[in-house]
């Protein structure tokens, strides 16, 4: 998506890895190493996200880390479109017609920042006629990939409207809270 809209491959490729964790922090030679790209090109395309404000440097002993920047003013902007451009978010947009015919999919706000409060935490939901084996093999990968469970529901749309209506306290919990739809409209999943 990004190279859609970003000329520089290494760009691209920085804002991704940065997008997929945005917790994480990087150093400068691990960038160089997950975006396959020359050291010259991935130090140049640092120094410019960081005098954008994308990102903050961080300089520990004799080593320089990088991180993705919460005072950035488009902080939150890109975070939900990194959640649809990598890891489980991205997969899913890709194997979309593997997966049923999905009316509304969407991650917890804190699952996009990778906050976790409780275990028990829905982080994401799946509202449709849902392939449920295909969905745990994207879940899995994705689990694999960041080293902790993710908890997530599917559920179908007479259900979801059922729960809706009786004021379910489970749903209602998800509702509320902060979310990033990856598909369907959310005005029309809260109506």
């Amino acid at each position: 998506m990004f190279a859609d809209l970003i000329t520089s491959k290494t760009r691209n490729k920085l804002l991704n890895l940065f997008l997929g964790d945005p917790s994480e922090m990087y150093h400068v030679r691990e960038c160089v190493r997950r975006t396959e790209e020359e050291i010259n090109a991935v130090r140049r395309e640092l120094i410019l996200l960081e005098k954008k404000g994308i990102l903050k440097r961080e300089p520990r002993a004799n080593r320089v880390y990088y991180s993705l920047s919460k005072d950035y003013t488009f902080y939150f902007d890109l975070l939900r479109i990194g959640a649809k451009i990598t890891g489980l978010g991205k997969a899913i947009l890709e194997n979309r017609a593997k997966l049923g015919k999905i009316k509304f999919a969407m991650f917890s706000g804190k699952f996009v920042r990778r906050i976790k409060d409780s275990p028990d935490e829905v982080e994401l939901i799946v509202i449709g006629t849902v392939v449920l084996p295909e969905l745990a093999i994207l879940v899995r990968a994705e689990e694999k990939r960041l080293g902790t469970e993710i908890n997530y529901t599917a559920m179908t749309e007479d259900e979801f409207k059922f729960r809706k209506t009786r004021r379910d306290p489970f749903l209602a919990t998800i509702l509320v809270g902060s979310r990033v739809m990856l598909l369907g409209d959310e005005e029309a999943m809260l109506a």
